[in-house]
């Protein structure tokens, strides 16, 4: 048992380790994660709009892109991103690999966001584009006012789960060799245990991403029983009061 302790829950190590995880590693995997995901967001939705197009030259593309982007592993991805584009973006980036490692998570998380818009796009009844269309509207206009908000509220419970597997898949960038201070939680973490032999500094690099994803989980089911149970209305006991006496004087009859 004291193995077991010493192995994953080594205080010394742990309390020596969440500085950096605190200042360094929780910073940069923030910067990953909300980086990449508003990247993604707005790819994803072009490539929602493109693959519900009738126009099979749009349609196709985006079919193509998000088959490879949600079959290969993330891991390869990233690889392929930050060592191949590495070498030809070296005179835009130079040998830093933290922009790679965006573009690779951003790719990764579009692919996904994309299908999830399109789902949410889709799920709305015909007859909301019909009638903004019986109104006046054009075809862009009744989409982008009225078909593409319902879609997008539909599917915030997938997105917030989106985003909480990107701050996860963050943890893989550090296999493109990041400076000390560009480092990720996964990467401090790993470092300290590889120093001394010790998985603490795992554990305790595992604790501050459950620190993120946990509310962010809590959240979805919270956004998801509201929008399956919509808002609950409360009732203004003073209106009751009003309509009883407005009874009495015969003004309305009951």
């Amino acid at each position: 048992m004291n193995d077991f302790l010493n192995t994953f829950l080594n205080w010394e190590y742990i309390w020596k380790v969440f500085p950096d995880l605190l200042t360094t590693g929780l910073l940069n995997t923030l910067i990953l994660s909300v980086s990449s995901a508003l990247i993604g967001t707005v790819v994803g939705m072009v490539l929602a709009v493109m693959g519900l197009s009738t126009k099979r030259w749009l349609r196709w593309p985006a079919r193509v892109y998000t088959d490879i982007f949600r079959g290969l592993p993330a891991i390869l991805t990233i690889l392929l991103i930050g060592q191949g584009l590495g070498t030809l973006a070296r005179d835009v980036v130079g040998t830093n690999p933290y922009p790679l490692g965006i573009l690779a998570l951003s790719l990764i998380a579009s692919a996904y966001i994309g299908e999830i818009f399109r789902a949410g796009i889709q799920s709305v009844e015909k007859g909301q584009l019909e009638a903004s269309r019986a109104l006046g509207m054009t075809y862009t206009k009744s989409m982008l006012l009225v078909v593409i908000p319902q879609g997008v509220r539909r599917v915030l419970p997938a997105l917030v789960n989106q985003f909480i597997a990107l701050v996860k898949d963050s943890s893989l960038v550090y296999v493109l060799g990041l400076l000390v201070q560009q480092r990720e939680l996964f990467r401090i973490g790993q470092d300290m245990a590889a120093n001394t032999g010790n998985l603490s500094s795992l554990v305790a690099a595992g604790f501050v991403f459950l620190v993120i994803t946990v509310p962010l989980t809590h959240l979805v089911n919270f956004i998801d029983k509201r929008l399956r149970t919509g808002r609950k209305v409360e009732s203004d006991p003073d209106a009751g009061d009003e309509l009883d006496e407005l009874t009495v004087s015969g003004k309305v009859q009951p």
